[in-house]
């Protein structure tokens, strides 16, 4: 089978990674892929929202798969344009279509789907530009904290939380009379503070049925005990610790289940897999948010634990036959750690040489590229995040010890990781 995944981050390396171990990947194209992915396949200089290059390359390419890797393209509909081609039709998109990838792409969209079918959430309301004074009105009533989210993609930081009214008010300001998320901001969500401890679940669908993947906990904050600026995630783990099997059965039951009951009943194109968000309030399940696509770096902690060919998996996916698979997991535990550019999630350089690679690599361990690129006979950074390391563990504390263990041995000017992660279950 001819694969093609789009993007070029940790996550993508991570799939690419994952399919190429699978007989039945013939060939494997990454688009835009990374250093990383092109050791493991043929990286294609493609934007991920350039549809009708992708399709063309699928097409001259005999391509029978294609991953979808980064929420923008689903968003934008990349699964519709694909489907309603018919030189494309055929090929098995993993990734929901364009109304169902709106449980990503609009807060409030999702937010209106959770209270349709009974899943619990936190209270809220939302707010535009036409009931803008009943919004001051709303927030200046509103207990503290407040969460004000942007209905759209903000590229992860359309999510303030507000420990006064002042700051709220302010904010909500900024979001819809001076456009500071853009389209993105143009609708409020304002919700109630939810206090407990987060983790991330997996639901893989094919539409009808669904399995639940390994669940994961990012850690989202530069600094070390979770403290500093919010970036894009410093590392993750996977499994929980304190998501039990009475807790994940309650998720499953309370969530999961009314989440892909509700894609069925109003007739939501989707394959592929539904990220849930999930803040565990004592000991209930209650939905953050919902992603269209699996995350990153959680990526890179889930998919070392599946023991499943990810070709035959997808396959399933994208013929609706799920329900004749079983996930089958690998039990020991897996840390990820992030290596970042100095001033990220800030200002920050690229094109810095990375050292150590090569050396660096053992047993138990390896090494996702994120924002890499070639230069000559030197990898160089090319992002914020520029590389992940996932090592197996028997516990926690043992996968964590490892990865870090690796990172000491790369180097490239102002690298940064936190030797913290998984910190709170050691």
């Amino acid at each position: 089978m001819n694969i093609l995944i789009a993007g070029g981050g940790g996550r993508e390396h991570a799939l690419a990674w994952k399919f190429k171990q699978s007989s039945l990947c013939t060939n494997l194209y990454i688009a835009p892929g990374n250093t990383g992915t092109a050791g493991l396949g043929t990286n294609v200089p493609i934007a991920v929202t350039d549809f009708d290059a992708l399709s063309s390359f699928c097409t001259a390419n005999q391509i029978d798969m294609l991953f979808v890797g980064p929420e923008e393209p689903l968003v934008k509909g990349i699964y519709d344009h694909f489907k309603s081609n018919s030189a494309t039709a055929h090929i098995r998109v993993i990734g929901p279509s364009k109304q169902a990838a709106k449980l990503e792409g609009s807060k409030a969209f999702a937010k209106e789907f959770m209270q349709r079918n009974n899943i619990p959430t936190a209270a809220y309301r939302e707010f535009d530009e036409t009931n803008y004074p009943e919004g001051i009105g709303y927030i200046r009533n509103h207990p503290l904290p407040i969460v004000l989210k942007a209905d759209g993609l903000a590229a992860g930081k359309g999510v303030i939380i507000c420990n006064n009214h002042i700051e709220a008010l302010a904010e909500f300001e900024l979001m819809i009379q001076q456009a500071k998320f853009g389209e993105a901001g143009k609708k409020v969500v304002i919700e109630e503070f939810l206090k407990g401890i987060e983790l991330s679940v997996f639901a893989l669908t094919d539409g009808i049925h669904y399995l639940m993947l390994p669940e994961a906990k990012d850690y989202k904050r530069a600094g070390k005990g979770d403290t500093g600026a919010n970036t894009g995630g410093m590392g993750a783990v996977s499994p929980v610790p304190f998501a039990d099997d009475t807790f994940l059965e309650k998720v499953r039951l309370k969530v999961v289940e009314p989440t892909i009951n509700g894609i069925k009943k109003e007739n939501l194109d989707y394959k592929g897999v539904v990220f849930i968000g999930l803040i565990k309030v004592n000991e209930e399940p209650f939905v953050i948010e919902y992603n269209c696509r699996l995350g990153d770096p959680e990526t890179e902690v889930v998919i070392p634990r599946i023991d499943n060919d990810l070709v035959e998996l997808f396959t399933a996916v994208a013929d609706q036959r799920l329900d004749q698979v079983t996930i089958q997991t690998n039990p020991q535990t897996a840390v990820t750690v992030v290596a970042v550019s100095g001033g990220y999630p800030g200002n920050y350089q690229t094109g810095i040489t990375i050292s150590g690679l090569e050396d660096a690599a053992i047993d138990g361990s390896v090494i996702f590229h994120s924002g890499t690129r070639q230069e000559g006979a030197n990898v160089v950074t090319s992002g914020g995040r520029v590389l992940t390391v996932t090592s197996y563990g028997d516990n926690i504390m043992d996968a964590a010890g490892q990865s870090i263990y690796v990172l000491e041995n790369i180097y490239f000017d102002g690298m940064y990781y936190r030797d913290d992660i998984g910190y709170e279950f050691k």
